[in-house]
């Protein structure tokens, strides 16, 4: 297998290639970023623009790719202050991947988010198969994103398939402009100074999920074998359903003196409104064996730990 990864250098993607490389070998990894590269990867890197066909063909036929894992992308908060970047990113660079991966015969991983929902579907346990009308420019890109890997595999037989993440939460990467970022912040600040300013309600609840499920959820998807998927793209994908409040419970279990204020930003707020309380991942579950390691307490254990190693600060977890 030869894996080329976009967006390299964002969230999912700094960690996502250090479980590649371990799992498949370095040589055998391509890591792509539009950014310099700012990662001590164990693998080649190339910067990349995926609004350039030209540039993702010539890295495809060189090295003999057959698997690319598409993560570049701009996130929700940015997409709603650059809204035509956002549809050219997130759309133009999709298409010109699948376009590749069809002449070249190449799988494709994208991931979806639970953006992709609206308003209109249903909040709670929100099915795999339901209505889908976005509201933000992110969630719209989502979707479409979704139906046009559909369109690929349905008519030029491209191996496409993906997850629908909710929030994602992890203790090496900061957030890059998303709407669940405060997910991340919380625990820095909590470590830092002892107190958090949060830009959503306290009681908005959205599911979440630790990176290392994250990365387990993706490999495990493109790792099964295509004939035992029903759906193929846009699983969703859970871990716990939590709102800002939960987090700074469970963060005061370890340090009791930690505080929340809530000053929140309407356009964040709104777009959080929009997606589901908890999400259904039963379908993901039946076809490809799906199941989460992390729930809030012990990611809270494992983001304290590492973040208090990370930033310098004497901190142990009592038992």
């Amino acid at each position: 297998m030869k894996i080329l990864v976009t967006g390299a250098l964002g969230q999912i993607g700094s960690e996502l290639i250090d479980t590649l490389t371990d799992r498949y070998a370095s040589e055998n990894v391509f890591a792509t970023d539009k950014k310099t590269n700012n990662q001590n990867f164990d693998c080649k890197f190339e910067k990349l623009d995926v609004l350039n066909y030209e540039s993702i063909e010539n890295i495809v036929t060189e090295n003999n790719i057959d698997t690319i894992y598409h993560l570049a992308a701009i996130l929700s908060a940015v997409a709603e202050e650059k809204p035509r970047l956002a549809w050219q990113v997130n759309m133009e660079g999709l298409k010109n991947v699948l376009e590749v991966a069809a002449k070249h015969d190449c799988a494709v991983f994208t991931p979806s988010s639970i953006g992709a929902f609206g308003p209109n579907t249903p909040k709670n346990k929100t099915p795999q198969d339901t209505i889908q009308r976005p509201t933000s420019m992110y969630g719209v890109t989502k979707v479409s994103g979704e139906l046009l890997c559909d369109y690929y595999h349905t008519k030029f037989g491209v191996d496409t398939r993906g997850l629908r993440y909710p929030g994602i939460i992890s203790n090496k990467t900061l957030p890059g402009g998303g709407t669940t970022d405060y997910a991340v912040e919380i625990y820095y600040e909590a470590l830092k100074n002892g107190h958090y300013e949060c830009f959503l309600e306290q009681d908005t609840q959205l599911d979440m999920m630790y990176m290392p499920d994250a990365i387990k959820a993706a490999i495990e998807l493109m790792e099964t074998p295509a004939d035992k998927l029903t759906h193929r793209n846009a699983f969703n994908v859970t871990s716990m359903s939590v709102a800002p409040r939960d987090f700074a419970n469970s963060i005061k279990e370890y340090l009791p003196d930690f505080t929340v204020e809530y000053k929140v930003d309407q356009t964040k707020q709104k777009i959080a409104n929009s997606w589901p309380n908890s999400l259904d991942d039963s379908a993901a579950t039946k076809e490809w064996g799906w199941e989460a390691e992390y729930d809030l307490d012990s990611m809270t254990k494992d983001m304290l730990d590492k973040l208090s190693v990370k930033l310098g600060i004497d901190f142990k977890i009592k038992e």
